[in-house]
């Protein structure tokens, strides 16, 4: 009975605190800058003295307000679709108030104009309604203000809450106008994708579900690519949470010593056939890795100046798929399996990842099948 009272209270997907703490100051501070510099700006340019307790302000935009500082990854929210939709919804609605004197007619028609002219630029904003329909029914002010009332207040409101928008991103940590996350980059400058991004689904199959589904969502593609890559990832690590780390190392592990001469490292690396070694302390601890070309140009000195300090560890506990996207990349090709003290008891390269997520492969497949 709780649960579903707090389900009935608060939704299915409730909005943590610390967002709608964010959100909510947000859009007062917003509004506060907007309302206030507007005014301030209006009256500069007219002559006129600023009266701060009638901050210019029109009622839509508080609609907007919601958009930019509760949801600021929405399409709808973004500097485009706030400043475009307002403002061509603001045109659309005055052009209807002076070519059609019936409210009853024009009320409506200006709101759907509008919808449809912003879906069509490709701004596509909730407030633009409002606004289309206060062009229309918003009194003699606004009727004698005509065109400029497209630029004063709403033009002057939209761009200052834009500017506030991304202002208050910069303060919160989030981007405005909102940036999805970029698909990782191919490690070597080539045109090939990512190896991350060329399992699953692709970009074609994303385009078509979105043709399939044919609705107009509120998120764009690159965030739904993102979000779905994730879930991919999520996905994985649950099939393959089972396995770990100590089932499939390599224990019979040949190291390097950061005290030895990089020239009998070399040589030792030549004869086991290795491009790449762990470099350990007197202890054993893991302190880095080497490689063969920068052991060549330091020859002449010893293994610890040529090592690279940057090395990922994980321990013998640790489910494999903590190493998907750590051996995916190419960046690095290789893991350390430690214990509690940094000792060195493993290591497992992407080939023996490759091998255990093949076998497993194998096993759902006859297992499913």
């Amino acid at each position: 009975m709780t649960s579903r009272l707090h389900a009935l209270v608060r939704g299915k997907s409730p909005i943590r605190p610390i967002d709608a703490l964010r959100g909510g100051a947000g859009a007062l501070l917003g509004l506060l800058f907007a309302g206030v510099l507007g005014r301030f700006a209006v009256s500069s340019v007219s002559g006129g003295g600023g009266d701060w307790l009638h901050p210019l302000l029109v009622a839509p935009i508080g609609a907007s307000a919601v958009l930019v500082f509760a949801v600021p990854a929405s399409p709808l929210a973004q500097p485009r679709s706030v400043l475009g939709g307002n403002i061509v919804s603001a045109l659309v609605g005055i052009t209807v108030a002076l070519l059609v004197p019936q409210t009853l007619v024009a009320a409506p028609l200006a709101v759907g104009a509008a919808i449809g002219t912003m879906m069509l630029l490709g701004c596509l904003h909730p407030p633009g309604g409002a606004v289309a329909l206060i062009c229309v029914i918003g009194g003699p002010k606004v009727a004698q203000a005509g065109y400029l009332f497209a630029l004063n207040p709403v033009a002057v409101d939209s761009l200052l809450l834009t500017g506030a928008g991304m202002i208050w991103g910069r303060l919160t940590g989030h981007s405005y106008p909102h940036r999805a996350p970029a698909a990782p980059a191919n490690p070597h400058g080539a045109k090939d994708p990512s190896p991350a991004s060329r399992i699953g689904y692709s970009a074609t199959d994303l385009d078509v579900a979105l043709a399939r589904y044919g609705e107009l969502l509120d998120v764009s593609r690159e965030d739904l690519d993102a979000l779905f890559r994730e879930v991919e990832l999520s996905a994985a690590q649950r099939l393959h949470g089972q396995i770990r780390c100590g089932d499939v190392m390599s224990r019979d592990v040949i190291s390097l010593h950061h005290d030895q001469s990089a020239e009998s490292a070399l040589a030792y690396m030549r004869e086991h056939d290795l491009r790449t070694a762990p470099v350990v302390d007197a202890d054993n601890r893991v302190i880095g890795l080497a490689r063969r070309a920068e052991l060549q140009a330091n020859r002449r000195r010893k293994v610890e100046a040529a090592l690279d300090p940057f090395v990922h560890k994980v321990m013998e506990g640790t489910p494999i798929a903590a190493l998907l996207p750590i051996l995916s990349t190419g960046h690095t090709h290789e893991a350390m399996v430690v214990d509690g003290e940094r000792r060195l008891i493993g290591v497992i390269t992407q080939t023996d990842l490759i091998a255990v997520l093949y076998r497993a492969h194998i096993v759902e497949a006859v297992v499913g099948g």
